[in-house]
Parts: structure tokens; C-alpha cells; sequence
């Protein structure tokens, strides 16, 4: 299915609610504006196989571009907006975008990105540009334009670039679906919508930015079963909870950063909203410390539901609230390729042991846009079909996948693997912790040592008391060699605003 199913059964039902504005876009409003688009960019020559760039900030009119897109056979590229400009601009080009749209809430980065690209086609929706003359308005490009369907609407795809934590942002491009919109056979549909209950009755909260993956899939998930979208146009702890309870919320998308600046939010603040409605809280994107997630269990009940995926979307494992009370801190069992635990040499180890995550596949499902020595690495050594995204982890007797850290993020100390994920979690809850990250430094006799950086709340004093107190926390927690040796206190770590720690740009501060 997809949204214009239900533009004929329910044609004013809300696709998209924004939270902190209301503004509404009806299924109606959807099916015709995206079939608009469609034409439009059909008239100005994008065929099958062609780029949608997209800029915008979390505004109810990436759905129009985004279904755009799919009805037409295009790629949709969607933009992280808190890039500098070289950045924005090096994906549109990477992409090679033959559309690029662009929204007025990021008319900076907008008017900044116009000269560095060469994409025939633009279009500013929701005001102007200062500053630039290369966009069309939106509106006057469409006025006159049929919102009948076109007669071929052959599916398309989203490509979208990797977050960049340890790197230059990796464009992701599947192949194309050989299907109309409107025929079966959306893996996010058949493989979620029975997993979670999405249906006509879904009324989904997504308090992360759209230019994500998982927001951006899985909203659109939402409107092609019927269900309607609540959309924060930023993420805060409590408005989260007061859009659950004036829409009753029935499911949602979180990242473990969100639970904890929920969690931190003072009781009586948390005791004043309804949750009740919430049937399935889904989370993902980051590992989740288990002391947050068990806090959560316990406050809105056994509504969690965890998923592991990457942007690649090479394979995907489920748990539920049940299964993970039973084996805390893992990431579930494959319901999407079959996990493979392989060390250096690709070598399968067995159960308890450590090694790279790889997903096997029928076929390998992703290649790295221009960039194929990237899709080389990402493949086994041995075995084309079987993709890793670099998590390190192992899998129990029982298939259940547990996550140790991401392999260029680990810490070789005296000759011991430390895995900083594991002392991230055993600081997360500290009530002067507001943020962590863990990392390696050189030190002359061991190699490396680690280092936690720190940020406190405004109204924590930082210093060498709060020092020996963290360091004496993890090693109340876990192994003391894993324990800090120092802790250096910042008012700011580096994070994308779907909650993944850079900490390429923070080893660059030390090493």
C-alpha cells in the first residue's frame, strides 16, 4: 500500500500532524501534493533511476517530496541540515541530484549550498531564500500543475548517507523495486507493519529529525498502512510526553539519549502525563545502557521493543520487553538475514565470542555510492553476500545477538580489548552525568588508556572530587582495568541529533 490507498477511504483523516505548530496535511492534501510534484519533475525530465535532494528541516512537506519520489522511480536523498555547507553540498553533488528541494526553516544552509552544486532543478518551499536566486517557490512551480496520478508510477528508493561518525558520510543506494507504488512487496511493510501492529489505528510519535533512516522509513511505513504521524519539530523531554498524551499516542521511535533526558526530568514532571496509550515504544539507532532501559521497563511497563539495523539495512534483529528482561543488554535474534560472528580473518567463531557482526543475505542488498573499495570492506572476505557496518559482538547459544562497540571505537590497552560502550553505560545513569563518551588515548606503557570525557549539568561543579568520584562509580560497576584512568569534563559532546556519538571528532582532540 501507500498513502493515495487511503486518500480514497479517508481522505481528511490526518497522514501528519506536526507537534509543536498542529498544522495538518490530510491524506487527501498528501496524495495530491506529492502526485503534483511527480508530474512536475517528470515535465522537467527526471526519469526512473534519477536523485530528489532534499534540505529541509522537520516540516510536514518532506512527506510530499519523499512520496514524490517514490511514485516516480527516484532516489530520495535526504540532507542532514546541520552540516556546514561543504558538507550539504559535497552529498548533493555525491548524489548527483538532478532536483533539489529546500526548506525556508534552513534558508541558510540553502542560500549557503546554491553555488557549490549543479542540480537543474530547484524548488524553496515554506518562504523564500534571502540571499539566493537560484529557487523557484515552491507553489508557483505547482500551481498549475494535474495532481492526477501519472500513469506510471514506478517505486523508488530513499539514498541516504551514513552519519559520518568515523568517517566522510557514505551514500547508501539500494536497487531500485521492480513494482508500481501500488503493488505488494515493501520490506518495511511486510517486515514491521505485523511486527508492531502498524494499521489504520496507528498514531505514531517521531520526536527524531527526518533526514534520518529510521524517522524517515518508518513514518512512511506508518502513512502507507494508514496510521497518522505526530512530528516534533525538535526533540524536548517533556513536550515528548505531552504529545503522547493529547494524542494518545499508541506507538513511537526513540533513541536511548531521549530516555535518559526523560528519565532526568524531575518525578513529579513525569508523574503529570498519560502514557497509558503507548502500546509498542520502539527504540534503536545507539546502544541502550541497561540500567535506562530497565528504568523505562518500569515506568511506562513492557512496551519497549528494541530493534538493531543500520542505514544499510543489511539485516535486522528483534527483541521485545520479555525477551530482554530474560537476557538483558541484548539486541535480539535475526529477523532479517542470518547473523554471522566472524573475527579478523573471517573465520565463524561460536557462541560467546567476539567478532565482527555480518548479516548474510541472499544477495549482497547495498553498495556504497562511488565508492566501491567502501563496498568491498563492507563485504566477508569470502562471501560477497554476507555485510558488516563494523559493530563488533557475539551471539548466545540461543541466537541472541549482544553488542560490545563498534570496532574502530575499541580500546587495546597492556594487550586487553576494552570496549568503551560498556563503561559509557555504567555512567550514563550518574546523576552529575549528563552526557559521556569513552575513548582511547596514547599512553607510553600501555598503549592506550582510557578516557572518559564528561559533561555535567549546569548545576554540577566539575573538578578532581568529581573525578575520583566517576572513576570510583565504574570501578564499583565492572573490572577495574576497564574503569577511567582520567576523566576530562566538557560543555559539549559531539552527537548527531539522532543521539550517535562522533567520536571521530572527538579522538581528533586528543590523538
Amino acid at each position: 500500500m501507500y498513502p493515495g490507498t487511503h486518500a480514497v477511504s479517508t481522505p481528511d483523516k490526518p497522514a501528519v500532524i506536526m507537534g509543536g505548530t498542529g498544522e495538518t496535511l490530510s491524506f487527501r492534501d498528501l496524495e495530491e501534493g506529492s502526485a503534483r510534484l511527480a508530474n512536475h519533475l517528470h515535465a522537467a525530465g527526471l526519469r526512473r533511476g534519477d536523485v530528489v535532494a532534499l534540505v529541509a528541516d522537520n516540516v510536514a512537506r518532506v512527506y510530499e517530496v519523499y512520496w514524490a519520489a517514490q511514485r516516480s522511480g527516484l532516489y530520495v536523498t535526504a540532507v542532514n541540515h546541520h552540516l556546514s555547507a561543504p558538507e550539504a553540498a559535497y552529498i548533493v553533488r555525491d548524489c548527483g541530484a538532478k532536483a533539489l528541494l529546500v526548506s525556508a526553516g534552513v534558508a541558510g544552509l540553502a542560500a549557503a549550498v546554491e553555488d557549490h552544486v549543479d542540480v537543474p532543478v530547484r524548488l524553496a518551499f515554506g518562504g523564500a531564500i534571502p540571499g539566493a536566486s537560484s529557487y523557484t517557490d515552491y507553489d508557483e512551480a505547482l500551481a498549475g500543475v494535474s495532481a492526477d496520478p501519472p500513469a506510471d508510477q514506478p517505486r523508488g528508493a530513499d539514498m541516504l548517507y551514513s552519519s559520518g561518525t568515523t568517517g566522510r558520510p557514505k551514500g547508501i543506494k539500494p536497487t531500485l523495486p521492480d513494482r508500481q507504488i501500488d503493488e505488494p512487496g515493501d520490506t518495511y511493510q511486510a517486515l514491521f507493519g505485523p511486527m508492531y501492529g502498524f494499521d489504520t489505528e496507528t498514531v505514531y510519535l517521531s520526536p527524531a529529525p527526518l533526514y534520518h533512516a529510521a524517522p524517515l522509513r518508518f513514518t512512511a511505513t506508518v502513512q502507507a498502512l494508514g496510521g497518522t504521524v505526530v512530528v516534533m519539530e525538535r526533540f524536548d523531554p517533556e513536550q515528548a510526553l505531552a504529545l503522547i498524551e493529547r494524542h494518545r499516542v499508541t506507538h513511537s521511535q526513540w533513541v536511548p539519549t531521549m530516555f535518559v533526558r526523560m528519565l532526568k526530568l524531575p518525578a513529579e514532571v513525569r508523574a503529570r502525563y498519560d502514557v497509558s496509550s503507548l502500546r509498542v515504544a520502539i527504540h534503536a539507532a545507539a546502544p541502550c545502557p541497561v540500567e535506562v532501559k530497565q528504568a523505562m521497563i518500569d515506568w511506562w511497563g513492557p512496551v519497549l521493543h528494541e530493534y538493531y539495523a543500520a542505514t544499510e539495512a543489511n539485516g535486522i534483529t528483534f527483541i521485545d520487553s520479555a525477551q530482554w528482561q530474560e537476557r538483558p543488554g541484548s539486541v535480539g535474534r535475526a529477523g532479517l538475514g542470518t547473523i554471522r560472528i566472524c573475527g579478523d580473518d573471517g573465520t565463524v567463531l561460536g557462541p560467546g565470542e567476539i567478532g565482527t557482526v555480518y548479516f548474510e543475505r541472499d544477495a549482497r542488498p547495498f553498495e556504497y555510492h562511488n565508492d566501491p573499495g567502501r563496498t568491498e570492506a563492507a563485504q566477508h572476505p569470502g562471501h560477497e553476500s554476507w555485510t558488516t557496518t563494523g559493530d563488533l559482538g557475539y551471539v548466545d547459544a540461543d541466537g541472541f545477538l549482544f553488542l560490545t562497540d563498534r570496532k574502530a571505537f575499541m580500546i587495546i590497552s597492556g594487550g586487553v580489548n576494552i570496549y568503551p560502550q560498556e563503561v559509557e553505560d555504567a555512567l550514563a545513569l550518574h546523576p552529575k552525568v549528563l552526557d559521556v563518551a569513552v575513548i582511547g588515548v596514547p599512553d607510553e606503557e600501555m598503549g592506550e588508556a582510557v578516557k572518559a570525557v564528561v559533561q555535567t549539568p549546569d548545576t554540577v561543579s566539575d573538578g578532581p572530587e568529581l573525578e575520583r568520584e566517576l572513576i570510583d562509580f565504574v570501578r564499583g560497576r565492572i573490572a577495574h582495568y576497564k574503569a577511567p584512568a582520567s576523566v576530562d569534563f566538557t560543555d559539549f559532546l559531539p552527537r548527531t541529533p539522532t543521539g550517535k556519538l562522533v567520536k571521530r571528532e572527538l579522538r581528533d582532540r586528543y590523538v
